[in-house]
């Protein structure tokens, strides 16, 4: 699908119960022609309300973050493993998963990122393999299909345990110079 027709039926699906607990759909967005990609698990309270991924505290220290190593926001995609908010911030579950990642699968289709950053848990057991340690695996970059994949802690993360602030910090520096390696690559 190209975009309009499949923000069209993100917008109508009912492939699991979450969409009857939504406010707005959380598409997501940014750049459709970018090199870096991130994925989340999914949409939070504010995300909910606004229909924008990462709009929260998560999304405003993801922004700190990216203005830190020198990348603008406008400058990367953000998605999510599901569009719609789970009740209560909780994980996604494993059908909710299953119902939205063609949607995902889809839109990495469309864009075509080089590098793609899960930031969490859910999103790296979700893209780079379901039995991904998030503390032991962060920073490690896998090559699949043409995809430079990494993860690193959500943001949220960082804000409930301060102190992986550090390793997210060496993460993003990883993240950064794969970013200048990949746009000097013909």
């Amino acid at each position: 699908m190209e975009w309009e027709e499949l923000e069209q039926a993100c917008q109508a699906c009912q492939r699991c119960s979450l969409y009857k607990t939504r406010n707005k759909l959380v598409f997501g967005g940014g750049n459709r022609d970018a090199s870096l990609m991130f994925i989340g698990e999914g949409p939070g309270r504010q995300e909910d309300a606004t229909g924008i991924p990462f709009v929260g505290k998560s999304g405003q220290l993801l922004d700190k973050i990216l203005a830190a190593i020198d990348v603008k926001r406008e400058d990367v995609y953000i998605g999510n493993i599901v569009k719609c908010r789970p009740p209560n911030n909780r994980d996604p579950k494993e059908d909710e998963k299953k119902a939205c990642l063609p949607y995902l699968r889809n839109q990495v289709h469309l864009i075509r990122p080089r590098i793609i950053v899960c930031l969490g848990r859910v999103a790296a057991q979700s893209i780079i393999s379901p039995d991904f340690k998030i503390t032991r695996q962060h920073g490690s970059w896998t090559e699949r299909k043409g995809y430079y994949l990494t993860a690193t802690y959500h943001p949220s993360a960082l804000l409930r345990v301060p102190s992986r602030k550090k390793e997210a910090w060496e993460d993003f520096k990883k993240i950064k110079e794969k970013l200048a390696s990949v746009q000097k690559e013909p």
